[in-house]
């Protein structure tokens, strides 16, 4: 049997960007995830919105950018209920408190990443988007093999969407910087934790391969 392996590069013509969870909620000061906390819980989050402002939302756009070109399916996720009132969230983010309202400014992607007129937007009340959408059957019918992986939180959705997506036969690969959670340690601990299940590569490198190969077909 010929040697196989996850360092595989990007194939535009049979690729997707999943963006997870990237939303006022969890980046903008006043949404839910932040405005909520107690003051000394606000402070603690200082590093989580640094990183989100100044690495992975620039990352996230040339990423974008980059993927767009080439033709690369870009799709996202967010976090929101389909009700007002959030009684169809899952029993986890019930417990949590997690709770967006569907259609509210929480659930919106920020403008320095919004999806396009056509792109996908998926609302999601789990961990992992293959739990509470129908994304696997979309990226097949798209076609999709390799799963470019970014957004939020590196060690909670997008760890989730990384296993699940390895388990369902997409090669998938992780850009590192372009993602973030509320500390650094979580984040290379995430990293170093799902190594065995993806391609790892920082969101230059990433970048320069895409354009390099372009679309194919």
């Amino acid at each position: 049997m010929a040697s196989m392996s996850r360092d595989v590069p990007i194939d535009p013509d049979h690729a997707a960007l999943l963006v997870i969870d990237v939303q006022n909620y969890s980046v903008d000061p006043a949404g839910g995830s932040v405005a909520e906390l107690s003051e000394a819980e606000r402070h603690s989050r200082g590093y989580f919105l640094h990183r989100v402002s100044t690495t992975m939302l620039p990352n996230l756009a040339r990423l974008i950018a980059a993927c767009r070109d080439a033709g690369v399916e870009v799709i996202f996720t967010v976090i929101e209920a389909l009700t007002r009132d959030g009684r169809d969230r899952s029993l986890d983010y019930k417990i949590s408190g997690i709770h967006v309202p569907r259609g509210s400014w929480e659930a919106k992607v920020p403008d320095a990443v919004a999806p396009g007129d056509d792109e996908i937007v998926l609302p999601k009340t789990s961990s992992s988007v293959f739990i509470s959408t129908n994304i696997d059957y979309v990226l097949r019918n798209l076609g999709v093999r390799s799963l470019i992986i970014a957004g939020l939180l590196t060690d909670q959705c997008v760890d989730s969407a990384v296993r699940d997506a390895c388990d369902l036969g997409y090669l998938v690969t992780v850009a590192t910087d372009a993602c973030a959670t509320h500390s650094e340690e979580r984040h290379a601990w995430s990293l170093r934790n799902n190594r065995g299940y993806c391609r790892q590569i920082a969101t230059a490198d990433l970048v320069a391969e895409i354009e390099s190969r372009g679309p194919q077909g």
